[in-house]
């Protein structure tokens, strides 16, 4: 599981160093670590075109970890990561967030909390 997930990585950013600017045709990888063990793994992997993924994982498939990049327009993308047995869970400044929940609808949820309803006699839930 972890090499598929590793190779998966790295065919991500080869993929998106292919559609930068020439720098990034020519880029090479600077540094690239991997020690995989019975007990999980760690890996890390820069690029000169300024891509860079730093991820760990343990015998149970919990693996957490970052990648970065720079855009063709210059800005700086960083997005930290965990992917455990609830699915994949970024967090990054450039990922869109939801909308803060009306203050009607957190005030009935707290009425609803304060006043839960009572079980109808004849209930068997």
């Amino acid at each position: 599981m972890f090499k598929f997930f590793l190779f998966g990585t790295l065919v991500a950013f080869v993929a998106a160093a292919g559609h930068g600017s020439d720098d990034d045709v020519h880029a090479e990888v600077k540094q690239l670590k991997s020690d995989v063990r019975h007990d999980g793994f760690d890996i890390a992997l820069e690029t000169s075109n300024h891509i860079s993924q730093h991820s760990s994982g343990d015998e149970h498939g919990n693996i957490h970890g970052s990648y970065e990049y720079l855009t063709p327009e210059g800005e700086h993308i960083k997005v930290d990561y965990v992917a455990d047995e609830n699915g994949y869970h970024p967090e990054s400044a450039v990922l869109p967030t939801p909308p803060p929940v009306p203050a009607h609808i957190l005030k009935a949820i707290e009425y609803i909390r304060a006043h839960p309803p009572k079980e109808e006699k004849g209930s068997h839930h």
